[in-house]
């Protein structure tokens, strides 16, 4: 193709444009591609003239790829692209001087960028603003990790092992597992924020050279307020896109009214996952119940590994209490780590609530630790009583009550004490628990619905006629408000 005229140019760019306009959003559309002028096509090169540096340093970064399939789709096989950057009037008297600059199949740059290049470091000391400003060097990336958070006091459970164990491999290869994005899911107080520092944390220490950074949303989202009213979107898009390990925690709260800091993230997250980078989410919900977010980003969420943290179990539980406790340098009898682990059930941020409720008591009155000073504080700091009345400790206090061993109830026996024992467990776990009667039976042997609600009406109806189970039930309902 020989050199054809400027309105022919310019009809062949807005065909470009066109197809470019579906593959991009339209803030980068309007950021980066409105603004270039095509100039003239050469034996099938188009040239295109850049405002400056910069738009070719982003442009071949973020775009090339794209750039290529249209080129040569609207040129053919051969077709090539060149640019010209207008010399920034700031940094040159003669500001109208073009300066040539290679197709992007040649890379290389003939003349150095005006902009000074961004030098980041891993090394942990504050920086001055919350992201780092072009052409200013040498600026040192504060992570924000809490250095307490680590795995060696992250209690693996069933709970959590899916999501620990990813959380690991990430931190061993960030941004080369197939765990990216890894996206984190629970309801409050499970342990999401704790094991994204300890990802983030571990991650330094087997990759010094790595810059790590946790921020929660609002963090963000305050971030990007500040930049939008200081004009220098590009400059915080490009501090994050700088990130080799990112964790952005609680990204529920940029659901809703927030597209605009939607669209930022989206283009962070987009180019961290195509450098083979790591990014690492933490939300209170899964990305399927997620609503308030642009379907692209939703998706973007879908293509690592969504893990979800569950309520940790008796036993993690109790282990949780032990390296509390550990951490503190303080001890418990073991009674009362138990009844605490039986009680408080719903998260992990209440049990240390207590723990340390129960500690500045003992402390302060000179009392010791008994399982009636912990039933004392549970009774303050546990948000409601029944609520908190785990299954574990239903079945528990049944079989103290009738002296039986606790496994004998799931035993699976007809004898009449132990029939007896496990329909007045499933009783008062409908009663205090408020789940489905199948949840109920996988408690007490894997019974199925049908037997736990037999179960519940049999004790009903005894409560009617036999006066010695009333006896029972009311004696094992005041044990269990204790």
């Amino acid at each position: 193709m020989s050199v054809i005229s400027s309105e022919e140019c310019k009809t062949v760019w807005d065909d470009c444009l066109t197809i470019i306009k579906d593959n991009v959003d339209a803030k980068a559309y309007e950021t980066w591609f409105q603004p270039i002028i095509p100039i003239a096509i050469e034996k099938s090169t188009l040239i295109l003239q850049l405002p400056s540096h910069l738009f070719y340093e982003w442009i071949e970064t973020h775009y090339v790829h794209l750039l290529k399939m249209v080129i040569k789709r609207k040129l053919g096989s051969s077709g090539k692209l060149q640019y010209r950057v207008v010399m920034e009037k700031s940094r040159t008297p003669n500001h109208s001087k073009i300066i040539k600059l290679p197709s992007y199949d040649l890379p290389a740059i003939e003349n150095p960028p005006i902009a000074a290049p961004i030098d980041v470091y891993a090394e942990d000391s504050v920086i001055p603003n919350p992201f780092i400003l072009p052409g200013i060097r040498k600026h040192r990336i504060n992570s924000n990790l809490i250095e307490s958070l680590t795995f060696d006091n992250y209690i693996e459970g069933e709970c959590n092992r899916l999501a620990r164990s990813a959380g690991w491999a990430i931190a061993g290869n960030p941004g080369g597992t197939a765990f990216n994005p890894l996206y984190i899911h629970s309801e409050v107080g499970l342990g999401k924020t704790h094991l994204a520092h300890a990802i983030g944390n571990q991650t330094k220490v087997n990759f010094s050279d790595k810059v790590v950074l946790y921020v929660n949303t609002d963090q963000f989202y305050q971030q990007y307020i500040e930049a939008v009213k200081n004009q220098t979107i590009n400059d915080f898009i490009f501090f994050y896109q700088s990130i080799d390990v990112l964790i952005i925690d609680d990204i529920q709260f940029m659901a809703g009214g927030k597209q605009k800091t939607q669209e930022a993230f989206f283009q962070i997250l987009n180019h961290i996952l195509q450098k083979s980078k790591q990014i690492i989410i933490t939300s209170d919900k899964s990305p399927v119940e997620m609503s308030g977010f642009e379907h692209r980003v939703l998706s973007r969420f879908k293509w690592g590994l969504a893990a979800e943290l569950h309520v940790p179990d008796l036993e993690t539980r109790i282990a949780i209490m032990h390296k509390m406790l550990e951490n503190e340098g303080a001890e418990f009898p073991v009674e009362v780590i138990d009844y605490m682990a039986l009680r408080i059930t719903s998260n992990t941020r209440e049990l240390k609530g207590a723990m340390i409720a129960i500690l500045a008591q003992a402390s302060l009155n000179k009392k010791d630790i008994t399982v009636e000073l912990a039933k004392e504080m549970i009774d303050k700091y546990v948000k409601s009583n029944a609520k908190e009345i785990s299954v574990e400790y239903i079945q528990k206090i049944i079989s103290d009550y009738f002296g039986l061993p606790e496994e004998s109830i799931n035993a699976n026996t007809r004898k009449r004490e132990m029939v007896l024992a496990r329909q007045l467990g499933m009783y008062f776990s409908k009663k205090y628990k408020k789940i489905p009667y199948s949840t109920i039976g996988t408690y007490f042997g894997n019974r199925d619905h049908a037997t736990v609600l037999y179960a519940c009406r049999a004790i009903e109806n005894l409560i009617q006629t036999d006066k010695k189970v009333k006896v029972y039930v009311d004696e094992i309902d005041k044990k269990m408000k204790i």
